[in-house]
């Protein structure tokens, strides 16, 4: 049965997002979902070719065409790669996104990942989701405070691992099979990013990383899943007025808690 609700993800980087979060948008959005995303990061650093802006303009319009695969609504970036700081400003322009999409969930990185970037994101986007409804904290551009509850979960990090190499393990799991293929349509409009991860990180390919943490994360349900995403729930004190678990309750057998 169809539901009604919105998702706002929030990510740091153009392509973060569909690698950790496009397959449970996905299955959300069969369920009737309105999908929204937020790169705060232009990415104008990841180029070994072009400038940084020539970089931004190009990531800008992989982005948007990533967005009309997912059909979710793109909002603009409001940082570059490596500033994406904890301060007022990005603060209240965050805000600002989370109270015009008014979201019943938010989707996030995790707070320990192995770079500051993902790690300020997910800290931004939660204290931004705090203060959804919060009158006297201002957002720019300004937006009035909005009631209602609000869910958010943090996907995993990149290998699965914290920033000291201990393991992470999701607390629930979304079967992303049945959407894995559109997913990677979404990522591999990313084109400009093959060469630079090439160079940078050593990945061969990064729609066969993609692949493979998928499938990792899917052995963690004993092999019920042939592909999926894991999520930990934040918790939902001042956020919600009742701890829900909306990934749960909305796509039900897709999902598993382990």
């Amino acid at each position: 049965m169809a539901s009604t609700g919105t998702v706002l993800a929030i990510f740091a980087h153009p392509d973060d997002l569909e690698f950790r979060a496009a397959g449970t948008m996905l299955r959300l959005r069969e369920k009737g979902f309105a999908l929204h995303m937020l790169n705060l990061s232009s990415g104008n650093c990841g180029s070994v070719s072009m400038n940084a802006s020539d970089t931004a303009r190009v990531r800008a319009g992989e982005a948007q065409a990533s967005a009309q695969v997912l059909g979710a609504a793109w909002h603009p970036s409001i940082a570059h790669d490596l500033e994406i700081l904890y301060d007022t400003t990005l603060l209240r322009q965050v805000a600002a996104t989370v109270r015009e999409v008014n979201p019943t969930i938010v989707l996030t990185h995790a707070l320990q990942d192995y770079m500051e970037d993902h790690m300020i994101t997910a800290r931004l986007s939660v204290t931004a989701t705090f203060a959804k409804g919060i009158p006297n904290f201002g957002t720019e551009p300004p937006h009035d405070a909005v009631p209602g509850d609000v869910t958010l979960y943090h996907a995993m990090p990149h290998g699965l691992t914290d920033p000291l190499r201990n393991p992470v393990k999701p607390d629930l799991i979304v079967d992303t099979a049945s959407v894995h293929a559109q997913k990677r349509q979404a990522l591999a409009e990313h084109r400009s990013q093959k060469e630079w991860l090439d160079q940078s990180q050593g990945m061969d390919s990064y729609l066969a990383a993609m692949d493979d943490e998928s499938r990792r994360i899917a052995r963690l349900t004993a092999n019920r899943f042939a592909h999926g995403e894991g999520w930990c729930r934040h918790l939902h004190l001042g956020m919600s007025a009742r701890d829900t678990d909306p990934l749960a309750e909305v796509l039900g057998d897709a999902c598993v808690h382990l």
